[in-house]
């Protein structure tokens, strides 16, 4: 007869508590389920308890004022950044809008140029206001307006700043909480170039670059130039450090009349155009246009999404919950999550940039997406 037999009742909840309890103490956890209660259901004690939730935040009624009161407080001469980061209540007190993604929203007063740094995660940067955006990397000196794309990737020097007379806004994607997850996190700013032999610091880098090297040498879709390097910064990311709003929406345009897809209507995705795979191995971008009117079907992926709509108005229902939004607001889309988007315009197209851990999941043969059909029969799609 087993010890659990012969206590019984109040007697054997009371053991299993101080068995329990010295475990606790001894920073061990069990693993065994005694009954499915909440308490005591292990199989769910063994996931982490805080979770990206469906979220928004909004550009103007919160974003873009708090951004100009940060304007008027933080200067350059206190600190380099001037950046509003997103913090999903399911996941706070960590800065991560989804688990595995940051972002963040930045000002620049006019012409003021930040010091060169750099760092293990991979970043964007997507113009939202100003004309004269400004970020330096290994060498080439990018000026950018709004809808375009800029890549600072892993460990590659680089700076931002504004060299236009008005202030400039754009949105930052990382991978920071992915990067500090696997213990990979690391920051620099002591930027040095050689000159006669010695080490000096420099507060710009100097350009190895002609302007507009990353259009002129890539920006010709399907025609790869042999004359040229292609291994840049770590060669672990796209050579293209800029994508052009203007050949985006040109894209957007042309397929408009197309059929599209009926999970993620026309969507576009910024690839390596010496691959064609996702820019980064962590993270991947898209623009998402949805016509006139047009709702998709219920999708759910387990790669986990940021969605800050670029043009239009319109709304999500993401887990059940509805979720409307305006050009330039972020929206969370947690992985596990069934998620659908409607443009509430019957005149106007709504365009979506989104972002995505789609690529991470996909090196580890993790990554599954599911939809539904009209008839509410749930189909896998990859």
């Amino acid at each position: 007869m087993s010890t659990a037999t012969k206590l019984g009742g109040s007697n054997l909840q009371a053991a299993l508590d101080q068995l329990h309890a010295d475990v606790a103490s001894h920073n061990m956890a069990p693993y065994w389920v005694v009954d499915r209660t909440v308490k005591n259901d292990e199989d769910s004690r063994i996931r982490d308890t805080r979770k990206a939730i469906p979220f928004s935040w909004t550009y103007k009624q919160d974003i873009e004022p708090l951004l100009y009161r940060s304007a008027e407080l933080i200067t350059t001469e206190s600190s380099e950044r001037r950046s509003l980061v997103l913090v999903n209540p399911g996941l706070a007190p960590k800065r991560a809008a989804v688990s595995t993604l940051y972002v963040a929203y930045r000002l620049n007063d006019p012409n003021e140029i930040m010091p060169p740094h750099r760092h293990s995660p991979n970043a964007i940067r997507l113009g939202l206001t100003g004309k004269q955006n400004f970020t330096g990397v290994e060498g080439e000196n990018i000026t950018f307006g709004p809808g375009d794309l800029v890549l600072t990737p892993h460990d590659t020097w680089h700076n931002h700043g504004n060299k236009g007379d008005e202030n400039a806004i754009n949105l930052s994607v990382l991978d920071l909480p992915l990067v500090e997850t696997l213990c990979a996190i690391y920051f620099e700013h002591d930027y040095t170039e050689e000159e006669e032999g010695q080490k000096v610091r420099r507060i710009m880098q100097t350009a190895r670059f002609p302007d507009n090297y990353s259009q002129t040498v890539y920006g010709s879709g399907g025609l790869k130039p042999r004359f040229v390097s292609h291994h840049r910064g770590t060669g672990a990311a796209s050579p293209m450090y800029v994508y052009r709003w203007d050949m985006m929406r040109e894209a957007l345009e042309r397929a408009r009349n197309f059929d599209g897809d009926p999970y993620e209507a026309l969507m576009i995705e910024y690839v390596d155009p010496t691959t064609g795979q996702a820019i980064f191995k962590t993270m991947t971008f898209f623009m998402q246009m949805l016509r006139p009117g047009e709702r998709t079907m219920p999708m759910k992926q387990n790669a986990s999404l940021t969605i800050s709509p670029y043009e239009g108005k319109g709304y999500s229902i993401i887990g059940g919950k509805r979720i409307d939004w305006s050009p330039f607001d972020t929206v969370a889309a947690p992985g596990g999550e069934w998620c659908e988007h409607v443009n509430t315009s019957d005149k106007d197209p709504a365009i979506l940039f989104v972002a995505s851990d789609e690529p991470t999941l996909k090196a580890l043969a993790l990554y599954q997406k599911h939809g539904k059909t009209k008839t509410g029969e749930i189909v896998r799609l990859a």
